[in-house]
């Protein structure tokens, strides 16, 4: 059903008339040529479409327009701050948590919401937080040193 959805995009407002059953993940990508959020299984697994909404990551793979109707939207590319990387964007590049890439978007937008819940994550909470993104690469323990040391950093403010 084409509706009028409104939403806050990276700190900025959107508004959109389109069909609100379409998967944000697509209107991210194709209608607002934010190409940071990867498509990876389509079926909700593997969190290489993961976003924030409201702070809170979801997988934009499974998730309708609708459902973010007057709420917050984050995508990768909203994480930095006047040119300054977000300090889970500047662990994963320090700590070379990753590899290929592919993966990396949904792991930092995934991170992000992990230390909302947990500001001071032990090793066992960023594990279990993060058990649902997958990165066949092999970069877990980097991944989680870089969470570490983000965590302290956002303590910190910075």
């Amino acid at each position: 059903m084409t509706e009028r959805i409104r939403f806050k995009l990276n700190g900025q407002p959107v508004e959109l008339t389109t069909d609100s059953e379409r998967m944000l993940l697509w209107v991210l990508r194709t209608d607002l040529g934010l190409t940071g959020t990867k498509f990876g299984c389509g079926e909700s697994f593997c969190g290489a479409c993961t976003v924030l909404v409201d702070d809170l990551a979801v997988r934009s793979c499974a998730t309708p327009l609708k459902n973010v109707q007057d709420k917050g939207v984050t995508t990768i590319e909203g994480l930095a701050k006047g040119g300054k990387l977000h300090p889970l964007q500047k662990a994963f590049v320090e700590h070379d948590a990753l590899q290929c890439g592919y993966c990396t978007p949904g792991m930092i937008m995934n991170a992000f919401s992990v230390l909302k819940k947990h500001p001071h994550p032990t090793v066992a909470e960023i594990i279990e937080g993060m058990d649902d993104n997958f990165c066949r690469c092999g970069a877990h323990n980097r991944i989680i040193q870089a969470i570490q040391v983000a965590a302290k950093e956002m303590e910190r403010g910075n």
